[in-house]
C-alpha cells in the first residue's frame, strides 16, 4: 500500500505497559479441568468470526486462574489474533464488552495499543484490509496445522501507515459506521428468523391453538380463520399427541433428495457457476453466500438449484457434528438466477403438487430434535455421511393445506425481507471494502468517504 501517511511498526505502536503484546499461555497452563461454569472468558478462534468479536459462547476460568495467567489478559479495547489454527483473523474486544477482562487462548496474541499514537479501532480496520492481512500471513506455515513462525516476532515488525489521531479516528468512525449498519441487518435478520421459527414451533410442534381450543380460549397471534384451522383435541399417534385427524406422513411423501456434483477441483476456478458448498451452511438455517465456490466443469440439470430452493448439508467432520443435517433457504442474489450445488449437499426436489410443503419443511427441519436425528444415523469415521433415508423417513404431522398454506404465508415474507437486508448488507460490506484500503493509505480523504458512505446506507 503506498501511504500519504508516516509509518511505524507495531512495536513502536503498543503500550509501554508490560505484556502489552503478548501470546496466550502454554498448553499446559490451561487445560480442559480449569475451565469452570463461570468467571472470566477465555477468547479462542469461535470468538473472531468475520472480523467480528463474539461476545459469547465461551470457556471460563477462576478468576485466580486468570490472575495466574495475567500475561495472557486482555482488555476492552485490546486487538486480538489468532496465530494457529484460522490464520488471519483479527478482532478488537468492544469498549461496550459484556466482561471486564478476557484470557486470551493457547492460538490467540493480544495487542494493546499506546492510544496517544494509534486508534485501536483504526488499527483493527488495517488488519482487516488485504494488506494487513498480507503483513499478518507473510510468515505463515501450513504445514501440519497452520501457524505463524515467531509470531510475536513478526507482528512487531508489521509497519503500519499511521495518520494524525483526528485522521485515525474519522476513518475508523467511518467504516465502523458501515460495519454497524451490516451489523444491525444481521441481528434484525436473526430477530426476524426466530419469530418464525417460534411461530411454527406453536402451531406444528407444542399445538399452542389446539391447547387454547381445549381450554376455552381463543388462539392468539393469528386471524379467525387462521384459528378455525385447528381442531379442539388431539389424536394419539407415532409422534405422540397430535391435532385430531391430522395424521402421519413420511417426508418421503412430499419429497425426494437429490445429491450434488461429485466436483473436480481444478475446476475451482474466479469464473464460473456458482456452486453451494458444505462450507455455506452455518447451522440454524443461517447461508454463508461468501463460501459459494465458482466451478467451470461440467455438470448435469439434477445439479441445478434455483434462489429459494431448500438444501440440506449431508456431510460433516466426526469432531463437529454441527452442519451435518442443517438445512437452508438458497438465498436471491441480484440477477442470478442458477447454481449447483456439491456432493456435500441434498437438493429437496417437491413433488408435483406439493410445492405447498416448502416452508413447513423447512422449518420442521430446523428443530433441533431432527438435527439430533441427523448426527445420529450419519456414517463414518472422520468424515460423516447422511443417508438419504435418515431424512426421508422423517414423519411429520399432517396439517391440511389450508393451514400449511397460511403459515407459508406469514413465514415467507419474513424471510424475504431478511434476504432483502441481507443484500443491502452486501452492498455496505463492498462498499467499505472498496474504502477501506483507499482511506488507509490516504488516497481518498475522510469527507469524500463521508459523501460515498452515505449513498451507500
Amino acid at each position: 500500500m503506498d501511504s500519504a501517511w508516516p509509518i511505524a511498526t507495531i512495536e513502536e505502536l503498543k503500550a509501554s505497559t508490560p505484556n502489552a503484546l503478548a501470546m496466550g499461555p502454554f498448553g499446559s497452563n490451561i487445560k480442559t479441568d480449569n475451565f469452570v461454569p463461570q468467571g472470566v472468558p477465555v477468547i479462542r478462534g469461535n470468538n473472531l468470526k468475520e472480523g467480528r468479536f463474539e461476545d459469547d459462547k465461551f470457556v471460563y476460568l477462576t478468576e485466580d486462574k486468570a490472575d495466574q495467567l495475567r500475561n495472557a489478559n486482555a482488555l476492552p479495547g485490546d486487538l486480538v489474533f489468532t496465530h494457529r489454527g484460522t490464520l488471519g483473523q483479527v478482532g478488537i474486544i468492544p469498549k461496550t464488552a459484556q466482561h471486564p477482562r478476557y484470557v486470551v487462548s493457547q492460538s490467540q496474541m493480544k495487542l494493546t495499543c499506546d492510544t496517544s499514537k494509534i486508534d485501536p479501532l483504526f488499527l483493527y480496520y488495517y488488519f482487516r484490509s488485504a494488506v494487513g492481512q498480507h503483513a499478518l500471513l507473510s510468515n505463515a506455515s501450513t504445514t501440519g496445522v497452520p501457524a505463524l513462525s515467531r509470531p510475536l516476532t513478526s507482528l512487531r515488525q508489521i509497519e503500519v501507515p499511521v495518520p494524525p489521531l483526528s485522521e485515525q479516528r474519522a476513518i475508523a468512525a467511518i467504516l465502523g459506521t458501515l460495519d454497524d449498519k451490516i451489523e444491525l441487518n444481521r441481528r434484525m435478520n436473526e430477530t426476524l428468523e426466530a419469530i418464525a421459527r417460534a411461530i411454527f414451533k406453536s402451531w406444528f410442534v407444542d399445538f399452542d391453538p389446539v391447547r387454547a381450543k381445549m381450554a376455552g380460549r381463543e388462539p392468539v397471534g393469528m386471524d379467525a380463520e387462521t384459528a378455525a384451522l385447528f381442531p379442539d383435541t388431539f389424536e394419539d399417534s407415532p409422534l405422540g399427541k397430535i391435532p385430531m385427524g391430522w395424521g402421519t406422513h413420511p417426508l418421503g411423501d412430499v419429497l425426494s433428495l437429490d445429491k450434488g456434483l461429485s466436483y473436480k477441483g481444478q475446476f475451482l476456478t474466479e469464473h464460473g457457476v456458482p456452486m453451494v458448498n458444505l462450507g455455506c451452511f452455518l447451522g440454524r438455517g443461517r447461508f454463508s453466500e461468501k463460501a459459494i465456490k465458482k466451478y467451470s466443469g461440467e455438470y448435469k440439470s439434477r445439479h441445478v438449484v434455483r434462489p429459494r430452493d431448500l438444501v440440506l448439508a449431508n456431510t460433516d467432520i466426526t469432531q463437529h457434528r454441527e452442519v451435518i443435517g442443517s438445512p437452508a433457504l438458497v438465498p436471491p442474489q441480484g440477477d442470478l438466477s442458477e447454481l449447483i450445488f456439491s456432493h456435500h449437499v441434498f437438493a429437496a426436489r417437491f413433488h408435483e403438487g406439493t410445492d405447498f410443503w416448502k416452508m413447513f419443511v423447512y422449518f420442521l427441519l430446523l428443530q433441533d430434535d431432527f438435527r439430533a436425528r441427523a448426527a445420529g444415523f450419519a456414517t463414518g469415521t472422520t468424515v460423516l455421511a447422511l443417508p438419504r433415508d435418515a431424512v426421508l423417513n422423517v414423519r411429520f404431522p399432517g396439517a391440511p393445506r389450508a393451514l400449511v398454506t397460511a403459515f407459508a404465508e406469514v413465514a415467507l415474507p419474513i424471510l424475504e425481507r431478511g434476504w432483502k437486508s441481507a443484500e443491502e448488507s452486501r452492498t455496505l460490506a463492498t462498499v467499505r471494502d472498496t474504502l477501506l484500503p483507499k482511506l488507509l493509505s490516504g488516497e481518498v480523504r475522510v469527507k469524500d468517504a463521508q459523501l460515498l458512505s452515505s449513498g451507500a446506507g
